[in-house]
């Protein structure tokens, strides 16, 4: 066994003194020839040498290359020949042609100076170590079993110093390789008997008939031949294996920047490389990037990969490119040496990426790690073999950076949306906690209600894009602009005192006063403005958007500009009110459920109705199902109101079984409650108390609740489902959920959220994310409900994708239950039971 250390390459562990490892293996080789080679002269037949020459360069030419990192341990069939010569032609002989063989790989391989000069110092040792054992032993008879015995123990004895030779070359190098190494040079021992075994039977056989070497001939060059097909046998199981292994890994990356390092350390390592670079191009709102995997951990960036103008990356992405380019520094051109230079790279793999974003990206990778095994036709295979699960890896995750962007952004104008302001506001204050500050400014614009009911909805919605663009014009470099909800805006202000965002928001207010031509009409816009600062109105997002919210409605009032002041604060009045009056709600009556049926897509069979909560107050009217469930959340009152829910859906679910129809319910479940020990024993009790089965129940659960640590962590999800309950991610598309996630989830179905189907029928966009979270769903064998279906092209287009379930304004609005009754009589037929199902079933008449 034969081992090359690593030359010196840019970017990695530069190797402390190549000369000196030269000069020990020289000095070693000279130190074991002096003390074997002067007492082991023969003369020989010029045809023995010659003969064994050929056999050395043969055998020499047939490796196995093992890489250990940067090292390569070469594995070959030579030990066999080297038995014949030390038996034959003699140690001197033995080692002239010997090393005369390797010379003549080393250069065909083109290997540094340096290089080749430690590789035949390593072979004389060998050599010379194998004869200093022979010499302290009897000599070599080969009808004697001991003698046997004695070239064993030479043989392995020359595999034992080139494996200490080796392993203090790479310390000299680059350090300690660790025992992985030794261990990895173990099977090297089973050479040397073997090789015993093969040369001293035919030297025996020779020895009775001259004859004997027509047999061994094609005997050995059947061993060599059968020695170099496994070897390539090895290569490609462990090839395959490497790229299943792949796969698996990059399966589970997370869809961020660590998950795209992730993708690319993990072709760094399949392919022993150097460096892999990635660029992927533009997306979103984020800019182009540049992800660099090196082995040594330090380079960040380097020139090429990232330059549409370069020559690798220009034939990579060339349509006509048939798979991935690979090019050599020893048959490159003028112009491609130019390119791997500016690379500090021999060799280089490009190939392009595939993304959602329709434009390729690019991945390379540059030098193989050993310096005797190069990039091959092999690689190349492999490499376009990876750049499947690569392709999908970055589709997946580019999938859920746009689900993700599309959850925290508006889909009109495109600004951040509330949720994403909230962040926004809560990373600037943490950063800074003790001295950060920021103003606030929420701005309503004036008449919208009135231009959507004059107009229509085109009409505002024009009207909110040039609202929009005015404010992201006027307001500074710095701020963030974003659309909260219906006609109104915010701006935050990172750094800006209370006095400071007051005179911004005046500004703001003037440069926004404008008309606008909207819908053939020439329109006034105007804002008014409620304005908070942190720290002097709050430290975090929810009290500060909550004051100056406040101050908007003040501001409404007195018709311009509002700062927040506590005398301000009824809202925080109302609700404490609300919360008081809660459970009491409940008792009269106030609080109340509504139906909205779901239907299947295919059939037109109702499937479920989802229960929706409303309170009807006597004082302040229908309060938003948002704001007394989020406050029921605050005051730890949700458990009582999901309770109160649950039991209304499930006596209506009885009373349709009790006229033997088979309908399910839906209700919705907070993540407050998911983190209750007896939620699971409360809709157990809830079931038996009314007599429903678990099939015809199911419950609704939030993206964010759903991947949060706390609910993962437990089997609160897994009790629920083995109620016999469906268990429905509602509002798909706007958390944080990945692939690896949902597949290790209890989950029997997803709910795309309406944000995406309202803008399906005039957006390519939105009719993309809803055909990606379907074929997701169906992929992972789940089913898919749209929400929010308001119109019959939404429907078809749906209905083409192969979603499921519908639900929205287009089958019916959320209706209280004697409405529902109505309903069905109007809207519904009977249809007799499924095969092996004991009730009926109602649906749709068309």
């Amino acid at each position: 066994m034969a081992e090359q250390p690593a030359p010196p390459q840019w970017g990695a562990a530069v190797i402390r003194r190549p000369e000196m490892i030269v000069a020990v293996a020289l000095s070693v080789a000279a130190v074991l020839g002096a003390l074997t080679l002067p007492h082991a002269w023969t003369t020989p037949s010029v045809w023995a040498v010659l003969a064994l020459f050929l056999a050395f360069l043969l055998t020499e030419a047939s490796q196995l290359e093992l890489e250990f990192r940067r090292q390569t341990f070469a594995v070959s069939p030579s030990e066999l020949v080297l038995v014949i010569a030390l038996v034959e032609v003699g140690g001197v002989w033995a080692v002239i042609a010997r090393v005369a063989a390797v010379a003549i790989v080393l250069v065909r391989q083109s290997l540094p100076l340096t290089k080749a000069a430690y590789n035949i110092g390593l072979t004389v040792a060998e050599v010379c170590t194998a004869l200093l054992v022979l010499s302290w032993l009897p000599p070599l008879d080969l009808d004697d079993p001991l003698s046997w015995l004695s070239l064993v123990l030479a043989l392995l004895a020359a595999t034992v110093v080139g494996i200490l030779m080796t392993c203090l070359a790479i310390w000299l190098s680059g350090g300690f390789p660790g025992w992985g190494l030794l261990l990895s040079a173990i099977p090297a021992f089973a050479v040397a008997p073997l090789s015993v075994v093969v040369g001293v039977v035919a030297l025996l056989l020779t020895r009775e008939t001259a004859w004997g070497w027509v047999l061994i001939g094609p005997l050995v060059l059947g061993a060599v031949a059968m020695f170099r097909q496994s070897s390539h046998a090895i290569r490609e199981r462990r090839t395959v294996q490497q790229v299943y292994d792949f796969a698996r890994r990059v399966e589970l990356v997370t869809p961020d920047e660590a998950g795209t390092r992730e993708i690319v350390s993990a072709v760094r390592e399949l392919l022993n490389a150097d460096r892999v670079a990635l660029w992927l191009p533009p997306y979103l709102d984020e800019g182009p990037q540049l992800v660099v995997d090196a082995a040594d951990g330090e380079l960040a960036w380097y020139d090429g990969p990232g330059d549409p103008d370069d020559l690798i990356r220009q034939r990579a992405l060339a349509p006509d490119a048939s798979g991935p380019v690979l090019l050599w520094a020893a048959r490159a051109e003028p112009r491609e040496l130019a390119a791997l230079a500016r690379r500090h790279a021999r060799e280089v793999l490009g190939a392009p990426v595939v993304t959602a974003a329709g434009e390729p990206g690019y991945l390379e990778v540059c030098d193989r790690r050993s310096d005797v095994v190069t990039f091959a036709d092999g690689d190349r295979s492999a490499l376009e073999s990876m750049l499947t699960h690569v392709n999908a890896a970055i589709r997946q995750q580019q999938l859920l950076s746009q689900i993700r962007h599309d959850g925290d952004h508006d889909r009109l104008t495109g600004l951040p949306n509330r949720q994403r302001l909230g962040g926004e506001i809560d990373a600037l204050l943490l950063a800074e906690p003790a001295t950060a500050r920021a103003g606030l400014v929420l701005a309503a614009l004036d008449g919208y209600t009135d231009v959507t009911d004059t107009l229509g909805h085109a009409a505002s919605d024009e009207l909110l894009l040039v609202t929009a663009g005015l404010l992201r014009e006027h307001a500074p470099p710095q701020a963030v602009v974003a659309r909260m909800e219906g006609g109104q805006f915010a701006v935050l202000l990172p750094g800006l005192s209370l006095a400071a965002t007051e005179r911004a928001a005046r500004r703001l207010r003037e440069a926004a006063s404008t008309r606008a031509r909207v819908a053939g009409l020439d329109l006034e816009v105007a804002l008014t403005i409620g304005v908070a600062a942190a720290p002097v109105h709050g430290s975090e997002s929810g009290t500060l958007i909550q004051r100056a919210d406040v101050a908007l409605l003040a501001a409404q009032g007195s018709g311009g500009v509002a700062t927040y002041h506590p005398v301000l604060d009824q809202q925080s009045l109302r609700r404490l009110q609300l919360g008081a009056e809660l459970e009491t709600a409940m008792a009269d009556g106030q609080i109340s459920v509504v139906f909205q049926p779901i239907v299947d897509t295919r059939t037109a069979d109702i499937v479920s109705v989802e229960t929706l909560v409303r309170w009807a107050h006597p004082r302040y009217g229908d309060i938003s199902p948002d704001d007394f469930i989020s406050l029921a959340e605050q005051i730890g009152r949700i458990g009582l109101l999901t309770d109160h829910v649950l039991d209304r859906a499930l006596d209506r679910c009885r009373r349709w079984l009790d006229q033997d129809i088979a309908l399910s319910v839906a209700v919705n479940l907070s993540a407050h409650c998911l983190a209750e020990p007896d939620i699971v024993d409360r809709v157990r009790r809830a079931l038996r108390h009314h007599g429903v089965p678990g099939e015809l129940l199911t419950l609704e659960l939030t993206e964010g609740s759903v991947v949060d640590d706390t609910v993962r962590n437990s089997t609160v999800l897994a009790d629920l489902h083995a109620l016999g309950l469906r268990l429905s991610m509602d509002d798909f598309g706007t958390g944080y959920s990945s692939l690896s996630q949902l597949r290790l989830l209890p989950i029997d179905e997803l709910k795309i959220d309406k944000s995406f189907v309202l803008g399906m029928s005039t957006s390519q966009n939105e009719s993309f994310i809803a055909r990606s979270i379907v074929e997701l769903a169906h992929n992972l064998g789940l089913r898919v409900v749209a929400e929010g279906v308001e119109d019959e092209v939404t429907r078809d287009l749906l209905t083409q994708m192969g979603c499921d379930k519908l639900q929205g304004f287009l089958v019916s609005r959320p209706l209280p239950e004697d409405r529902l009754e109505g309903w069905l009589l109007a809207r519904t037929g009977v249809r007799a039971a499924a095969p092996g199902a004991t009730h009926r079933r109602l649906f749709v008449r068309t």
